[in-house]
Parts: structure tokens; sequence; C-alpha cells
């Protein structure tokens, strides 16, 4: 707000109070448009995270090309003709590209190709839900193709319109329009914008009579004035600002640039700037990987407070993201690590600021694996821990105390005196080991508790949930029809989430390690299923896929739903094993596995090897099994067996 005296001569104001109560920032009591009718003037300033993206991009960047003796990136002088830019842009690879990282948005740039920064500012404005409703998009689309004719509403529109092939876009055209074919001046025109986006029936009665005086002045009757301005009111209703679009367009250039030429840096600081946010971080580390960059675990060694690029394709996560270990406690790592490499728990806990490093936070550091360099595995540095802080507490109080060690001499000599005999055990299972990462991550870094189940599951239904997009793409066009399009699909998943809503719905995230898509079970469904869904199992769930306006992702909708354990055991048909007997005790293993199987229902077939021969058996009656989810996984993991195949009759 801006006014040549104290505000509050204007208007009536109110402080704003931050949590305890102290006044910050007056804020008027009118609304925008009464601020307007007194005649102050209004600013509206966006706050971007991109901008805080771009600039640690390029100072990472910078640093880079000092070290490689070349002149620092000045991000306001990039060229707008970069041929691999608009590349990335007509093949939708814009995830993390400012306003351009939705899915719709990615699927109408692969139907656009944009390849001028005019067609970047038109994609800009047309996605937004006034001009995909009214088809605008497509229109363009056919336009610039050359699929439909480019048309003008009037011959001396061309230059005004030519730029969106005779599409009225932005809202500076309808001023155009009405400046070329009616001679309104340019404060009349914006007039005549405003009125048209206020929809007063007054003040459009006047605007359309001064339009059709206008046009009459220079040649154009009403008959052919009329349906211009018809046309003019319905797409002001759409119309975005050009000069916005345009601003737009150009930070979502810069980040394309930055994503093509320094994806390394440009991820970093994507990563960096939602470190907070762990469903951001896991799509932003799955499209990482995507990109074909390394990410190398978080290490207390190695690791800053930020994700840092340490190579062109290779990222270091930051130590800042791991839940529960502050900035201070990030930057007194950094700091100590300044005298030289961690030798090991008890010299990173000595030399690390204890005031800044609490038990908590070293507890989380080890489950996400940021302290393996320090011990033989993270069971051990659990286990050693207590002991450890025990003895550098101690220390921490003879400095403060200023007392002599028992270790002998004054505290400078103390600590490097000080030693322990560190205790090693076993590492924790796959399971306890994944579930820390997840706790601390937010993510799985070491595997997924999919993966010993993943053959079998996609087997099963044909994909994993990472392939959603493509299945989606290829859709029949039967799919495609209908107010809201659904795909009938099946997709296998642990539960990671559960929400209810009353007492009929709830909704349920599942991922497998490769995506995630949340399932929704309403009413009947729910009621039905409700006692197969719980946290950690896994379910198959059959359903129709849609696209998920709000995330920009995908959602099923939830018909059926199967526990797998269950599945196994009511519809494996066979299991076949490739066995190795060359390898000693391969059949004495396996048959001590399969026999806590039997008997059961499904039959079982051979495929054996042995020194110049091979032969096939099939198994039946008293040699059958019962199959559980973990079957297949435990043979795998047994010398000499080579294949596992699990063979099912689907349900569905």
């Amino acid at each position: 707000m801006i006014a040549p005296s104290p505000l509050s001569d204007f208007c009536p104001l109110f402080a704003e109070h931050d949590g305890e109560g102290r006044g910050r920032n007056p804020v008027t009591q009118f609304d925008k448009d009464d601020v307007e009718a007194v005649g102050l003037v209004k600013f509206d300033f966006l706050g971007l995270r991109t901008l805080t993206i771009i600039d640690w991009a390029v100072k990472a960047i910078n640093v880079r090309r000092a070290r490689e003796g070349l002149e620092a990136l000045d991000i306001t002088t990039l060229p707008l003709d970069d041929k691999l830019t608009y590349e990335l842009f007509a093949r939708g690879d814009s995830v993390a590209v400012f306003q351009f990282e939705s899915r719709g948005m990615r699927e109408l740039l692969k139907r656009a190709k944009p390849d001028t920064f005019e067609d970047i500012i038109a994609l800009a404005a047309l996605f937004r839900p006034g001009p995909l409703g009214s088809g605008m998009d497509r229109d363009w689309v056919d336009r610039k193709h050359g699929n439909a004719q480019v048309t003008y509403p009037h011959e001396s529109l061309e230059p005004v319109l030519a730029p969106t092939y005779g599409v009225i876009v932005y809202q500076e055209q309808v001023m155009q329009i009405a400046q070329v074919l009616a001679g309104y001046t340019l404060g009349g025109a914006d007039m005549l914008r405003r009125a048209m986006g206020k929809k007063k029936p007054e003040e459009m009665a006047k605007e359309r009579a001064k339009f059709e005086d206008g046009c009459l002045e220079r040649g154009i009757p009403a008959r052919q004035a009329s349906p211009i301005f018809d046309l003019m009111e319905k797409f002001a209703e759409y119309g975005f600002n050009k000069s916005h679009s345009a601003a737009y367009a150009l930070v979502a250039y810069q980040t394309a640039w930055l994503k093509v030429h320094y994806p390394a840096e440009f991820m970093a600081a994507v990563l960096s700037s939602d470190m907070d946010n762990t469903d951001k971080v896991v799509g932003f580390l799955d499209e990482a990987r995507v990109m074909g960059l390394t990410v190398l675990p978080p290490d207390v060694g190695a690791s800053a407070y930020m994700f840092e690029a340490t190579t062109p394709d290779t990222i270091r996560y930051g130590i800042g993201a791991v839940k529960g270990v502050g900035r201070g406690a990030c930057e007194a790592i950094v700091d100590a690590r300044r005298a030289g490499e961690f030798n090991d728990l008890l010299d990173f806990c000595k030399r690390v600021d204890s005031g800044k490093l609490n038990k908590r936070a070293l507890e989380a550091l080890v489950q996400a694996g940021a302290l393996d360099r320090l011990g033989r595995n993270r069971a051990s540095l659990m286990l050693q821990l207590p002991e450890v802080l025990k003895a550098t507490e101690q220390l921490a109080r003879e400095r403060e105390a200023g007392q002599n060690s028992l270790f002998g001499g004054g505290m400078e000599s103390a600590a490097p005196a000080l030693h322990l005999e560190l205790r090693e055990t076993d590492e924790w299972p796959l399971v306890q080991l994944l579930s820390g990462e997840r706790d601390t991550l937010g993510h799985y870094l070491s595997g997924h508790p999919f993966d010993p189940y993943r053959d079998e599951l996609r087997a099963l239904v044909g994909h994993d949930l990472g392939d959603l997009e493509r299945i989606w793409e290829a859709r029949p066009e039967s799919a495609r029809s209908g107010w809201r399009p659904e795909l009938e699909t099946v997709v296998a998943g642990q539960v990671v989430g559960l929400r209810k809503k009353g007492d009929s719905q709830m909704f349920v995230q599942i991922e497998d390690g490769r995506g995630r898509l949340e399932c929704a079970f309403f009413a009947e469904t729910y009621n039905e299923f409700a006692q197969l869904i719980a946290r950690d199992r896994l379910l198959i769930v059959q359903g129709g896929l849609r696209e998920d306006a709000f995330s920009g992702g995908f959602a099923l909708k939830a018909q059926r739903c199967w526990d797998y354990s269950q599945l196994c055991a009511k519809h494996a048909q066979r299991l076949s094993l490739r066995l190795d007997l060359r390898v000693p005790g391969t059949w004495s293993r396996v048959d001590a596995l399969l026999a806590k199987h039997r008997p059961g229902p499904t039959p079982l077939r051979l495929d054996l090897l042995r020194e110049g021969v091979a032969g096939m058996l099939d198994l039946n009656g008293t040699h059958s099994i019962r199959v559980d989810a973990d079957l297949p996984g435990n043979l795998r993991s047994q010398p000499g067996v080579r294949t596992v195949k699990l063979a099912f009759s689907r349900p569905w």
C-alpha cells in the first residue's frame, strides 16, 4: 500500500501479531476493491522459492567454473534460443522446472513442442482452468503445428494475434484489439479490460456501444464489430496478463536451462529448498536418478548441511535432511571435520560440540547411515553410543570444571588420551535397517521392503508403480473419454500411509520403491476390504486409475483388494525352481526348506542341473507345498538356486 501520508489517514488498519503477542505488520481493514476506491496505490509482491533455488545453483556452478578456469555464469544474460532447453520442454521433461512441473503441464508440453520463448510465455498462460476448459490449448496447439488454419477476427489484427496463432490468450491482446479496431486510448483499453473482468452488465453495455461507435468510424460495421466484441468478452474471461506470464516464462526458462546444462548443481539446489518436505525430497530424488545422477548417502565425513553437487553427475545427501538433526548440529559437524577425518564414533563425539549434538540426533545419524564410516555397522554404532556418550560427557564436565583428567594431564591432553574398547555386533536385519532409514530420511536408501517380493508381484500385475505414466499415456481411446476418464488397472505395493475420512472412506498410500500411489476406498468397497488394510501390508488393488488434479500425479479408485500373503496361499498354481546340483548341499538345503511347507495345494516343478546332464521333474501329491509370501525370497537366498518362479491364477 502506498499513500502520500500515513495510511491511517486513508483507511483503518490493524496489526498482525506474532505468537508472543507483539505487533508486527500493519494491515488494511479495507478489501482490495475498497482500497482502490479510496484512491490508494496497491501492489502485490510474490515471493518465489524458485529464485532462491536459482541463486544457490548459480553460486555452486560458479565455484565449479572458477576451478575450471571459466568466467562466472550470469543467469540474467542467458540466450533465449538454447536448443537443448527447448528440447527438454518438448519432451515434457520438466519436473522441478518452475510452473511447468505438473503432469498435466508436461502432457501439454509434449503436444505443443515449444521451440521459441514466445511459445513458453503462451503455455504459461494457457495452462489454467479457464483456457483448458474452453479448449484454447487445443486450438493453439493445432494452429501451431498446422493442423488447423490460423484465422483472425479482422485482417488488421494479424500483428496483434500472430504470436499466438490467432488465439486471444492475453489481456493485453484484448486491449490492443480495442485500440486497433475502435481507436481506444491505452487508458481506455485498460478500463475496457477491467470492465470485462468485473462482468457488470451496465458497464459492458456502455463499453459495447463505445466499441461499436469506434469501429464504425474506422469503416467496420456493427454487424462485424459486435461479434468481435463478444469474442473479446469471452477471452477476457480467460485471458492472462502477458507481462506476468512472460516473467513466469523467464524463470521457467532459466530453471530448464540449469537442469539441462548443470543438472547436479540444479537438482542439489532443488532438493535443499525442500529438505523439510519428505514427499518432495523423495520425488526429486527419483527425478535425479531418472536424469542419470548418482545420489550419495548422507555421510558426516563428506556431507554439508544442504545437498551438494560433488561432480557434474553426483549429488551428496545433505545431513540437514536427516530428521532430528538441526542446522546447528550440522554446522558443528562440518566445523569439527576441518581438523581432519573422524576415526571412529568416539573421535567424532569428542570433536563435535556436544552442546549442538545430543543423543537423539546421534541416533538419527546412525539410523540414516550418516555414521557408517565410523564403525563396522549400524547395530555396532548404536551399541557403542551409550558408552561413548558417557565418556565424552565426563570429559566435558572436567573441561568445564578445569580439573585434571583421570587419564593424565590437563584437558588439552586428556581428550586425545581417552580410549575405549568399542564393542561390535552383527548388523540389524534388513527390515530394521530400512525402517531406521525411513524414520530419519522419510524413504529407504539401502533397498526397499518390497524388493524380496518384486519379481512375483511384477509378474502378477504386469508393472511397477513407476510405470503408471507410461501406461496412462498408452491407454486406449475408450479410457480417454468421459468427464473423468479412468483406466482399469491392477497395482501392487506396500502400505506406507493411511488416512481415514468419516466412517466409510479410507485413503491408502502404497509404494514399491519405484513409485507411489494413493488408493481411495469408498463406501461398500471400504466396508468389504477394511480388514485387509494395515500399515506395511503388501496389497494388490484393482480399480480405476485417474489423474489427480491436486498432486499432478495419479490416484486409484479401488474396486477390489487382496492381501498378498492370502493370495499366495489361495492362488499359487505352481512353483518352479532351477537348481544347480553341482553346488554341494543344494538339494538338502532346498528340501529342508520346502519340508516346512508340506503338504499343500501348489505343485512343484524342478529344473535340475548336474555335470553333463539336465532334467525336469514335476512333483505333486505329497510333494506339493503351501506357498507363503516369503518362500520365494528364502529359496533365492540358498546357494545353488538359480531361478525361482511362482505362477498364479489371477483372481481378477
